[in-house]
């Protein structure tokens, strides 16, 4: 299922405003969860928005963008507002020639019971109008106006998170019941009834840092920087890609938007380079379970008299030595011809972090690879069934070159289309990258089979990435490395103008693709 989500206003055009609010800016927060909570509980859905920041968007723009996208369902979040401060309350529109046995009418309905059932607001009712995005829109779409922004009853509930929680939760409740939509299945650890029992919990924490540096020396005159100003912090190292780091903790929270307002205020005091990463907790507790008391009486019995004189046992003894193991060598070739020199070499990603993209154009090309080979497999197999089953390529590869492999199978994903390969390269070339399409009929490079095209790929990023010596396990297949201008594109959005021209865009395509995969997991 295509949901197409449309937050209403954004940019240069606030909405309606009263009580100290924006309409733009609720309806972005509320979408925004929308998002979050369908991805993360449902299976097989795929969300795209009309904006995810504070732009501006035109209506044909966002009409265009759904039916481009070939969208299930489009739904436009709004806030409304009246010259009469006393009106409140909820309602929602569809298209005003949409008959009743219509799948938008359908969906209203699900969709306005289960809104209601959670928003706190009066029900204003079921409407139809010709708003250009209902009737310029090519699926079934709905406009929710989610209470008066000029009500101070309406306003006092908009400025409560939890509000826009619920809001939010409404509406993936009905779009839910709307699709048939089914929910992703829950692991449960069974109950064991051994005397030991092990009880694992993972919980997601918000980490705000303000810094991250090579030389331990410059986090130690940031800590004592942030002391001056009263803000504690500590220094914490990370490796990535083999290399250490060190981090500048300020504090972590169980909830992100506590850490997004500390995040805000550390930014207030000065510092543009602080930064949220979430991560997974995992805590470990043993617990000896006493055995339950008996409430049965025994009666007591005198013990038996034995006249046999007990059993003497020797224990035995065992005259097998202790087997020894000795770690499995490989003696496997790479997949891809070349001699192997040194695998000792190889760049090591040992970080399992959640990447959180919080300023696109400091997320660096050389990185840790989040994502698994069936995740990747997995998310482009949802637009593209047929799709080649290359994870596992840029899983190990980008390991090799220490580059984010998961981020190069998205930018792989944008450069053929989810391997649809509309444009002039062809799939036969295993050019996943464009590499030397240039323009007009130029259709680029051909690689030999699938790995080298990815190992293609993953080089040229490596040429753009860094000025270091290409590591030589494998052969070098890009026949364009020695004409790139090395190390000039260390982050995705440098690559901007460079990789594609004049792509002005290009690398936060790149990390928007990124971001709806790390979303799908």
């Amino acid at each position: 299922m295509k949901l197409y989500l449309d937050p209403g206003h954004g940019g240069d055009d606030s909405g309606a405003q009263g009580n100290g609010l924006d309409e733009k800016d609720i309806t972005l927060a509320i979408a925004l969860k929308i998002r979050k909570i369908i991805l993360n509980d449902y299976e097989n859905v795929q969300v795209k928005m009309s904006r995810t920041s504070d732009t501006t968007k035109s209506l044909a723009q966002r009409s265009s963008g759904a039916n481009d996208w070939d969208a299930d369902f489009f739904l436009s979040i709004h806030i409304n507002s009246a010259d009469n401060t006393s009106a409140q309350g909820y309602e929602d529109y569809i298209y005003d020639v949409s008959a009743k046995s219509s799948k938008a009418a359908k969906y209203q309905d699900l969709i306005h019971a289960e809104v209601m059932k959670l928003n706190q607001m009066n029900d204003r009712g079921q409407m139809k109008a010709n708003f250009h995005v209902l009737r310029e829109t090519k699926m079934p779409a709905i406009l929710t106006e989610n209470g008066f922004i000029s009500n101070k009853h309406d306003a006092a509930l908009m400025k409560d998170s939890a509000w826009q929680q619920k809001v939010a939760q409404g509406h993936v409740n009905g779009i839910a019941k709307a699709f048939g939509l089914k929910r992703k299945a829950v692991k449960e650890t069974p109950a064991t009834t051994t005397p030991k029992t092990t009880q694992t919990s993972t919980k997601t924490v918000y980490t705000v840092y303000v810094g991250s540096y090579k030389s331990k020396e410059n986090a130690q005159d940031r800590v004592a920087e942030l002391k001056k100003k009263s803000i504690k912090s500590s220094i914490v190292t990370t490796k990535i890609s083999g290399a250490t780091w060190y981090r500048v903790k300020v504090a972590s929270y169980s909830t992100n938007a506590n850490a997004e307002k500390r995040l805000k205020a550390i930014e207030k005091a000065g510092y543009d380079d602080a930064f949220i990463i979430t991560e997974k907790e995992t805590t470990t507790k043993t617990e000896t379970k006493k055995p339950t008391a008996s409430t049965n009486t025994t009666p007591t019995t005198k013990p038996t008299k034995s006249t046999s004189k007990p059993a003497t046992t020797k224990p035995a003894t065992s005259t097998s030595k202790p087997a020894t193991t000795t770690p499995a060598t490989s003696t496997s070739k790479p997949a891809t011809p070349g001699t192997s020199t040194n695998p000792t070499t190889t760049p090591n990603n040992t970080t399992k972090e959640i990447p959180v993209i919080v300023d696109p154009g400091q997320f660096t090309i050389l990185g840790p690879t989040f994502l698994s080979p069936e995740q990747m497999d997995q998310f482009v197999k949802k637009v593209n069934p047929k799709a080649p089953e290359l994870g596992k390529f840029y899983q190990d590869l980008g390991k090799y070159y220490g580059i984010r492999g998961d981020v190069a199978f998205a930018q792989a994903i944008h450069e053929t289309d989810y391997f649809r390969f509309t444009g002039v390269v062809n799939p036969g070339q295993n050019n996943y990258a464009g590499i030397g399409a240039t323009g007009g009929d130029n259709r680029g490079a051909s690689f030999k089979n699938q790995e080298e095209g990815v190992l293609a790929q993953l080089q040229h990023l490596y040429a753009y990435a860094t000025t270091k010596p290409l590591p030589n396990q494998y052969p070098l297949v890009d026949p364009r490395f020695h004409l790139v201008d090395r190390g000039t594109a260390p982050t995705w959005t440098a690559l901007n103008g460079k990789w594609a021209v004049p792509g002005t865009t290009y690398g936060q395509s790149i990390l928007s693709l990124y971001q709806q995969m790390i979303h799908s997991v």
